[in-house]
């Protein structure tokens, strides 16, 4: 299966530039047939909380058609809201056909960068079977909460897609644990994070895609960047055959999250 990301400096609040940029990139080199694109967190607004703005359909239109036309599995983030009027940072993965599997909700806001104030946090984790591979959503600062990641790999999964607005300032980070939590889940791991600046930080990409054991299969500069690389779905369950060092979990220690094997909406 190919994986690509699509690593680029998005224009802020602007839908419509932002998805333009993202088409040219793929048009540029177009995906495999039933491979899996990874785009970033908001991918077509940035990290805003401008949820006057940024909340209406046109981004999961936009995920539908393009997931359509190269019939690939799309993972796009984007803006909701709940029942309360809160704000939600989402990501969902529409397949070849257009349709739109469980969204997840990222789970953690982060509450250094004040999104807590704006936007709710989820309270489950989704699975979904992207051909072969049974996929995990994350979205961001997720990544720094390994037992989640933990509970989704009990649950099964056998990749972590993750998309990002990672800063700059703390790029080291992004890198170092994606690879960690690549090698203590025994899963791929494909991370998509912007590059270029908003009008609050800037970002370096650094987009990665990782195999099961902790191996960079493809890593990417600060620069837009269609990040591809090749992957094999049964090296995951192949290398936790071999060397089942989950085995010796202690399970009591994790906790429990509702765990949801998406169907498309």
């Amino acid at each position: 299966m190919q994986v690509s990301i699509v690593q680029y400096d998005i224009s802020w609040e602007d839908k419509s530039t932002s998805q333009a940029y993202m088409n040219a990139m793929l048009d540029a080199s177009p995906p495999h047939e039933h491979g899996f694109v990874l785009v970033p967190e908001l991918c077509d607004v940035g990290f805003s909380m401008n949820l006057e703005t940024i909340v209406d359909d046109r981004t999961g239109e936009w995920a539908r058609q393009r997931a359509i036309r190269d019939r690939v599995w799309i993972q796009y983030g984007f803006a909701d809201r709940d029942e309360h009027g809160r704000g939600l940072n989402c990501t969902a993965i529409a397949d070849p056909s257009g349709r739109v599997h469980d969204r997840y909700t990222k789970v953690h806001p982060f509450s250094h960068g004040l999104e807590s104030k704006h936007y709710a946090g989820g309270d489950r984790l989704v699975l979904v079977e992207v051909g072969d591979l049974l996929v995990c959503p994350m979205i961001c600062y997720d990544l720094r909460f390994p037992e989640l990641w933990r509970l989704a790999r009990r649950a099964g999964a056998q990749a972590f897609a993750i998309g990002a607005s990672w800063p700059a300032v703390r790029h080291e980070h992004w890198r170092s644990l994606l690879i960690a939590r690549a090698i203590e889940n025994q899963a791929f791991v494909i991370g998509c994070n912007r590059c270029g600046s908003d009008p609050h930080l800037d970002y370096a990409g650094g987009s990665l895609i990782i195999d099961p054991t902790g191996t960079v299969l493809a890593e990417a500069d600060d620069t837009p960047t269609l990040l591809q690389a090749d992957i094999d779905p049964s090296a995951a369950d192949g290398w936790r055959n071999e060397f089942r060092c989950h085995d010796d979990v202690h399970e009591a220690l994790l906790g429990t999250i509702e765990v949801v094997r998406s169907n498309p909406a």
